[in-house]
């Protein structure tokens, strides 16, 4: 299976580009994120990380918000990607916009957000989200599925809608500050642009790579 990419805008170039990797990627998502946008979630992610040996996962997650600081994502601290993050702060993401032959490659270290930011994106989340936090213990076995929904009913019925719902102290966000971030735009005949920004020392280079 293959698709032909076109762009129509003529391609990226050096000249197109903002100063600095993240005023392009605003650019960029808001493109994505605009009203017809061929794209269902633009903040939509892959996560990669890796053990303490080396062996690497990926899963997909939602992006939060992003500054000139970087990318933040919340999750259990307990999950699979928190625990290797734990020992590998080392991570990758990727942002996959193939309907508008795009993609947004990132390399990183994560650190944990502050506890002042986690809880308040916790309690801007709507409410059954915040009872998902507890019930769920991200990537742990479970018997079955009637284990997990028993859980999720017995935090309905102890923090019913209105009620307050606190904060767990296992959950929370990790804020990716990247070292390196590529902007890929899809060209015919697999000519395609990649242009990446790679952090040396206090300022931002560009380099283009060959497709």
């Amino acid at each position: 299976m293959r698709e032909q990419y076109r762009t129509h805008e003529g391609g990226l170039h050096e000249s197109d580009l903002a100063p600095h990797p993240m005023r392009q990627f605003t650019h960029w998502f808001k493109q994505a994120a605009a009203p017809g946008s061929p794209l269902a979630e633009p903040n939509a992610m892959v996560v990669s990380t890796a053990d303490a040996e080396g062996r690497p996962s990926s899963r997909t997650v939602l992006l939060k918000s992003y500054d000139d600081e970087g990318f933040v994502f919340y999750t259990n601290y307990g999950s699979r990607k928190a625990r290797e993050l734990a020992v590998n702060a080392h991570v990758a993401l990727l942002f996959p916009w193939h309907p508008m032959s795009r993609q947004v490659l990132v390399t990183g270290v994560a650190e944990r957000t502050s506890r002042e930011e986690t809880e308040a994106y916790f309690h801007s989340r709507p409410h059954g989200s915040q009872l998902g936090a507890w019930a769920s213990e991200q990537s742990a076995v479970l018997a079955s599925r009637a284990e997990l929904d028993a859980g999720y009913a017995a935090l309905v019925r102890r923090y019913p809608p209105g009620t307050a719902v606190p904060v767990p102290d296992h959950w929370g966000g990790f804020r990716v500050r990247p070292e390196a971030v590529e902007f890929w735009q899809g060209r015919e005949n697999r000519l395609h642009d990649r242009l990446r920004y790679v952090l040396a020392g206090p300022a931002w280079r560009v380099e283009r790579l060959s497709p």
